[in-house]
This record gives structure tokens, sequence and C-alpha cells, in this order.
């Protein structure tokens, strides 16, 4: 066996441990889809303020009983955040105990129980949170024991101390006659957010008869509830419109594919590519040029040029976080296109069919063609998904940063990495190259299909795994068809976009 090869093996057994430890671990992560559900909900719930003005005409879109179903809501994310504490205390060695609530963390000797201890503590944090806005919304709905008893069950858990000072003021406001704190104001104002603050500061200025204060916030809320509505609409209108368009969409194919069958656009009868080199060229440049160099080489290197330079990763902007993750993804773009030319230049020139970029073709109308079909499609499954994972499976992380990307710089930075970097690196990689490499060996729409799995996998997150392969078999549909890497780049970019904007739109109620 050559050097070479050696090598290759190595980096294999690496890339193949990688993936499956990635994935373990996103097992005990919570899905970014449940954060995401409290986000729709905080809107939801200011628009309710609103919709108090308009009567029925907003109940489709906000639902009869906006307070019980946010109540559920957020009684179904501690659940999960339970579950996922519980699972996180059964790793611990059994001579080592979680801490208690509100205390430090005491560290032990094994860095991977350290990172446990501290994933629990935060977990505990979160808890805590939820079950403060849990006991507003039931004191919202009149029901006030109840609301006292869930915040009594929060001081009975030893929290940090901002969460003690916040229950204990909201504890003064909602008992006959009020007990109100002098630091009441302060107290709401740092450390409840959206709606919660609105409800207990209203509540406060009502009680100690501040009218101008009063008037006041509720002239802020109708404009932040009027926002919402508008919000909410846009968010519930993208898969609305996109589902109508493409379940459409998706029956004008069928019934192609029922009357035309091979001839039809669904037809198994594509055309391969003409490959030119084995199936050792193609593991090489999928293992080296991404696996490789993603998870192994640029982890280790651009950690170490930062630590170099004198900076903190930890202490990087949200602007800085989006500039750090945008370089290091152009440079593992460089990377990979450098690992793939240099692997196949030797076959140069390349058969015709390979790597096309045909600007004067029907390469937009595939694209949004793609688009609208991929929205019902990675719909159904994302929700049967939920059912699978029960919360858990993990998530994308720059998902979460992207919620807090309120400023314009740091919004621009995370669109160029999903919306122009991503698109290409990946179509070049997994559909220009990895797909027509795969017929060499099967049919096209196995090639689709694998492709389109490897392509989920490499995003290294269990809860991510069957949306992404349909939306990866989509993309490859696309450009199998198209034979147009314009097309499915275009298709991915409006995707990330779209994703994109949501989560902005989310994260602007904070």
């Amino acid at each position: 066996m050559t050097r070479k090869r050696l090598i290759l093996l190595f980096l294999t057994v690496f890339a193949i441990a990688k993936i499956f430890l990635s994935l373990g671990a996103s097992w005990n992560e919570p899905q970014v889809q449940s954060r995401l559900q409290l986000f729709q909900t905080d809107l939801v719930l200011h628009g309710a303020e609103f919709a108090t003005e308009q009567g029925d005409r907003l109940t489709a879109l906000l639902g009869k009983d906006t307070y019980l179903e946010a109540q559920k809501q957020y009684e179904k994310a501690k659940k999960e955040a339970e579950q996922n504490r519980d699972r996180l205390q059964a790793q611990l060695a059994p001579e080592i105990s979680s801490p208690d609530r509100g205390q430090a963390v005491e560290f032990v000797e094994t860095p991977q129980q350290n990172q446990i201890l501290e994933a629990i503590a935060q977990i505990d944090r979160e808890i805590d949170e939820l079950d403060v806005n849990v006991g507003i919304l039931q004191a919202s709905r009149g029901e006030l024991k109840t609301a006292r008893e869930t915040w009594q069950n929060v001081q009975g858990r030893s929290p940090s101390f901002n969460i003690a000072n916040t229950v204990g003021t909201l504890q003064g406001l909602w008992q006959e006659p009020m007990d109100i704190a002098s630091d009441a104001e302060i107290t709401l104002q740092n450390n409840l957010k959206g709606w919660f603050r609105f409800q207990a500061l209203s509540r406060l200025y009502e009680g100690t008869q501040q009218e101008k204060a009063l008037s006041s916030l509720q002239a802020e809320e109708e404009v932040i509830s009027q926002g919402a509505i508008v919000k909410l609409a846009f968010i519930a209108g993208i898969p609305i419109v996109g589902g109508v368009f493409g379940i459409s969409l998706l029956l004008v194919l069928l019934a192609q594919w029922i009357l035309q069958k091979e001839r039809s656009l669904l037809g198994t009868s594509a055309k391969g590519w003409e490959v030119a080199w084995d199936g050792e060229v193609t593991w090489q440049v999928l293992i080296v040029g991404f696996f490789a160099l993603s998870q192994l080489i640029l982890p280790l290197v651009i950690p170490l040029a930062i630590a170099l330079l004198g900076l903190n990763i930890a202490a990087f902007s949200l602007a800085e976080k989006a500039l750090y993750i945008l370089i290091t993804y152009l440079l593992m773009t460089m990377g990979g296109f450098s690992v793939l030319y240099f692997s196949i230049r030797s076959f140069f020139p390349l058969p015709e069919g390979w790597f096309r970029f045909q600007w004067l073709s029907k390469w937009v109308l595939w694209g949004i063609g793609g688009y609208f079909v991929a929205v019902p499609l990675v719909l159904i499954v994302s929700l049967v998904n939920q059912q699978i994972w029960q919360g858990q499976g993990g998530g994308n992380p720059i998902i979460l940063l992207a919620l807090q990307a309120q400023d314009r710089w740091a919004l621009f930075l995370f669109w160029i990495t999903a919306a122009l970097a991503a698109p290409v690196f990946e179509e070049i990689m997994f559909r220009g190259f990895l797909l027509p490499s795969l017929t060499r060996y099967v049919p096209v729409w196995g090639a689709i299909g694998i492709s389109g799995l490897i392509f989920a996998i490499a995003h290294l997150s269990l809860a991510e795994v069957l949306p992404l392969t349909v939306l990866g078999i989509i993309l490859g549909f696309v450009y199998a068809r198209s034979r147009n890497l314009l097309a499915s780049i275009f298709l991915h970019s409006l995707w990330n976009s779209g994703t994109l904007l949501s989560l902005f739109i989310l994260g602007s109620n904070t």
C-alpha cells in the first residue's frame, strides 16, 4: 500500500469516527427548532395585544386562546429541557453530582465531565427562566394560585440571584395587597424580555398608579404588536404560499410522469456523466477536501492562529463572530477547491458536461421551481422528524447566532456565508463533483439519493439528517435535469436566504 493510500485511510478512519461522535453528541443537544418555536410564540403573544382591538379577524393567525397555547409551548420546552438534563446527568460518573441551582460548577479532572456539568448548569438556568415566564402566563390567564405555586417551585430550587429577585418581585405584584419592592422596575426591565416584560411592567404601573409610564408603555407595545402581526404574516406566508405552489408543481410533475413516463422530468432514464477517474479519486476529494479539512485541519490551525494574534474568540462581538465564520468558510472553500483541482487535473480536459455554468439558460426558473417543491416536502419531513427526535438531535449553531443578528453588518456577513459562500462551495463539491462521479457506479437517481444523504450527514446533526437529505435530493434533481450548477446554487441560496430572513424576523422581537 502506498504512502498516499495510508494517509487517505487514516483520514478516512478519522472522518468516520468524527462523524459518528458528532452525530452521537448531537443526540444530547436540544433541537434549534424548539428555540425557534419559542421565539415565534413570543411574536404571537405580542400580536395578541393588537388582536384584542381587531375582534376575530386575526384568530386564524394567532389562535383562539393565545395565552393557553403559549403556556403549553413553554411547558413543552421545559419538559424537553428536563429530559435533556436527565440524559446529561446519566453521563456523569456515579461519584459526581450536578451543581445546585445558582451554585458555581465544581470542576473535576475529566474535561468531558466538566463540559457536562457546565451544560447541566446552563439547562438549570433555562428551566428556571421558562418557569418564570410560565408563571406570568398563568397569572395573565387569572390562575393566580397556580402562578404563585410555579414561582415558589423556582425559589425552592435555589436559583441564581437574578432569577430569585425576579420571582420575588413577580410574587409581590400578583398578590393582594401588592407588595412592591423598591427595585421592582429595574429588576423587571433587566431580567424579563419582550411580552413578559410588558405584562409585568403594566402590572407594576397599574398598581403604583403611574399613568404616564403606563400610557407610554402601552403606546410602545401597540407599535410592537402591529409589527408582530406583520412578521407573523410573513413567517406564515412563506410556507403557505410556497407550499401551495410547490404541491401544485408536484401534481403537475406527477401527471407528466403518468402520461409520459420515461420522457417526463421524473423519468428514470436520465443520462449519467462520463467519469474519467475511479472511486479512489472521488473518495479522496470527499475525505480530504471536505471532512478532513473542515473537521481536522481548520479546527486546529485557525484557533492556533487566533491565539498567536493574541485574540480571544469567546470575547468576539456578534459581528466579529460572523466575520470569523465567513473567513473560516472561505478558507475551507479555497482548501476544498484546491484538493479538487489537484485530484482531477491529470484528467484535463474533462469530458463534456462537467462543472457547467450556463448563464444564458433557464437556471433561474429551475432554482425557483426547485425552491417551491422543497418547501412542502422539507416542511412535512421536518414535522415528522420532530416527532421522531422529540426535541433532541441538535442543530446548526449558526442559527442561534443569526437569531441575535440585529445589526446590519452582522446580518450581512451571515448572509454572505449562508447565501453565497455555502451554496457555491457545497454545490460544486456535492452536486458538481460527487453526484456525477457516483454515476460511474450507480444510476443517476441512485447518485442523487446517495449524494443527498452524504450532504445531510456532513452537517453533523441527527435532527437535520432527514430534512437535509430531502433538500439534497431536490438540489441533486435540479442539477441532474438542468445540467447547470447555477440552478442548484440559486436554489440553495434561495433556501438559505429565506431561512436567514425568518431568523432575523424572529430575533428582532427580543
